[in-house]
């Protein structure tokens, strides 16, 4: 049952619903993905595309080394490369220590950032030259892969294989949008739909070097929290890395923690 943020709400209560909502009552996060509830965790497991790992957790100092051991074993058993999404607020304290001495490794952290979508800029145009295009479909998808390959410098094909799989088998868990300088794909962004919830997160939100600082990014959110507002959902949020941050925060988002993914290989 949906327990929804009161109005007015503190940073606390926001960061209560968002637990609730988005990760102790987590849903697939896609078409092949299945949300898992065993032991003092939810996690997610699916396979090829499909994000795997720990989503939230409710541990002791007196379990936790236990319940560790047996996520690594389940996942093993699986095959598959996964990670466990370590936030700020989880308790034991020492919990990304002993994820560590576990053979996991950390990754960059991000800041947890969420706006009301009533506040957000809904009409920041992009600059001039830059024209917005929806993503419907793989040509698409292949203008937001080569902006990803650029933006990000890793393998885009995860990416892409994801986001194929949600445009065929659940289109309405996603909205995508490419920026383009004429013919040439230049930032790129997703919004994931919770349904149930009154969250919808942004995602992938990335442009090519040399076009930051033009407002592009700026616009991409404007885009998605319009399209929120007209699905009716209440908060965007976002993980937010060091680039984009400051950005968020100048238009309304709230830092509420910090997550930092602890990553294990099969």
């Amino acid at each position: 049952m949906l327990t929804p943020a009161p109005d007015g709400a503190t940073d606390d209560s926001l960061l209560a619903a968002f637990d609730l909502q988005l990760r102790r009552h987590a849903r697939p996060d896609g078409p092949s993905a299945t949300v898992e509830r065993a032991g003092g965790v939810v996690r997610q497991v699916g396979p090829g595309h499909v994000w795997n790992g720990v989503i939230w957790s409710q541990l002791t100092e007196a379990d936790a080394d236990d319940e560790i051991t047996a996520q690594v074993r389940h996942f093993a058993s699986l095959g598959q490369a996964w990670e466990w999404k370590l936030y700020a607020h989880d308790r034991p304290a020492d919990l990304g220590q002993r994820l560590l001495a576990a053979g996991f490794e950390a990754e960059p952290a991000e800041t947890v950032m969420v706006a009301r979508v009533a506040d957000l800029p809904h009409d920041d145009a992009p600059p001039a030259g830059i024209a917005l295009r929806p993503v419907t479909d793989e040509a698409g998808v292949e203008l937001m892969t080569r902006v990803h390959a650029g933006a990000f410098d890793n393998d885009p094909a995860p990416f892409r294989a994801r986001l194929l799989a949600q445009f065929a088998e659940a289109p309405d868990t996603v909205t995508a949008v490419v920026a383009m300088a004429g013919d040439v794909p230049v930032s790129s962004a997703r919004m994931e739909f919770h349904p149930g919830t009154e969250f919808a997160s942004l995602w992938g939100g990335g442009t090519l070097p040399e076009w930051r600082g033009r407002g592009i990014y700026r616009a991409l959110i404007a885009h998605r929290a319009r399209i929120a507002a007209e699905r009716g959902y209440r908060y965007l949020q976002v993980d937010a890395s060091d680039l984009s941050r400051p950005i968020l925060q100048r238009l309304g988002f709230t830092p509420l923690t910090v997550t930092t993914p602890y990553v294990r290989l099969p």
